[in-house]
């Protein structure tokens, strides 16, 4: 459905003012301007199978559940088992009949993704979508079992590297990875890309490498094509998740009152998820709407920048080909 000029032109405003289109806010507004995107039919995901790494807290829990309500089997991915089997029962106690199973990887460790996506492969030969929720914002610069700064780690090599692994179960599904607006004030640091110069800070880290989810999802849309894999990358706005809480106290202090719910802030993951037909591949979405995956010159990177980028993911994520 096109959406009428004046729509666009108050949504794009709210878009760059940041508090009005990150925060509650902005989303219910846009879910009452003309052409808000229709919601995925009821039980659109019957039967599917949909994985959820970071399932067991904040947007990973709300994205499981609005997956359950359209009638996925959910397959949700955890670090912490008991945690995790906790969690499944509670949502389960909310939602009965809700078709859910537990699994446990360490996402930032890239042995222990190849073995989670062996042993999934082998159980599970459809997958319809994964929703890369899994998060991490550590206070010191810590590093994977791998020596790959942790927050790259976790964001970008080991979703890639999941994902590779199931492009088999995969074949014709969706990928979305889950970024934040944090991205827009970094640029894509093909020169750095494990956070090895200068003094290391936690939020900076976090944007890093979310920017190169954002700038890698148009290549890994044409590497996944091939298997008619397509691949959107969102983020949530400013919601009020268990990272925030810990991380950024400050800020939520300030923002609390117009925080999003961990529900609408996975809203469009979900719909990126179900919507039919799916969405382009490798563009960049906030609130079902595709956004601009830069708005300053200093953070748009160069062609050659793009591609030493891609050259450091493929050798460190081990991308034949």
């Amino acid at each position: 459905m096109t959406r009428p000029l004046l729509a666009r032109a108050v949504d794009t405003v709210m878009d760059r003012s940041l508090v009005l289109g990150y925060t509650t806010i902005g989303l219910a507004v846009r879910k009452a301007l003309p052409g808000w995107p229709a919601d995925p039919l009821p039980r659109s995901l019957e039967g599917r199978h949909v994985l959820v790494t970071g399932a067991s807290s904040g947007l990973g829990i709300a994205t499981v559940e609005g997956l359950a309500d359209l009638g996925a089997v959910v397959h949700m991915l955890v670090r912490d088992e008991a945690k995790g089997a906790r969690v499944r029962d509670e949502i389960r106690a909310r939602r009965p009949g809700a078709e859910l199973r537990l699994w446990r990887c360490d996402v930032g460790d890239l042995d222990d993704v190849r073995r989670f996506a062996a042993d999934f492969a082998a159980e599970v030969p459809s997958l319809h979508a994964i929703v890369h929720n899994a998060g991490a914002m550590p206070p010191e610069r810590a590093e994977s079992p791998q020596g790959h700064e942790l927050s790259m780690a976790v964001h970008l090599l080991g979703p890639v590297v999941m994902t590779e692994a199931l492009r088999g179960p995969l074949a014709g599904g969706r990928v979305v990875l889950v970024s934040s607006g944090g991205m827009y004030g970094q640029p894509l640091r093909a020169d750095d890309p494990d956070y090895r110069k200068g003094d290391y800070a936690p939020a900076t880290s976090y944007a890093r490498s979310k920017r190169w989810q954002v700038e890698m999802a148009p290549l890994l849309g044409e590497r996944w094509g091939a298997d008619g894999i397509t691949v959107a990358v969102m983020h949530p706005g400013w919601a009020d998740t268990p990272g925030v809480q810990e991380s950024l106290p400050r800020f939520r202090a300030i923002t609390r009152p117009v925080l999003r719910d961990d529900a609408q802030g996975a809203d469009t993951s979900v719909w990126l998820a179900a919507v039919d037909p799916a969405p382009p591949t490798g563009r960049f979405w906030h609130d079902r709407i595709e956004r601009p995956s830069s708005l300053l010159p200093s953070t748009r990177p160069s062609a050659d920048v793009r591609t030493r980028a891609w050259a450091w993911l493929q050798d460190a994520a081990g991308l034949a080909g």
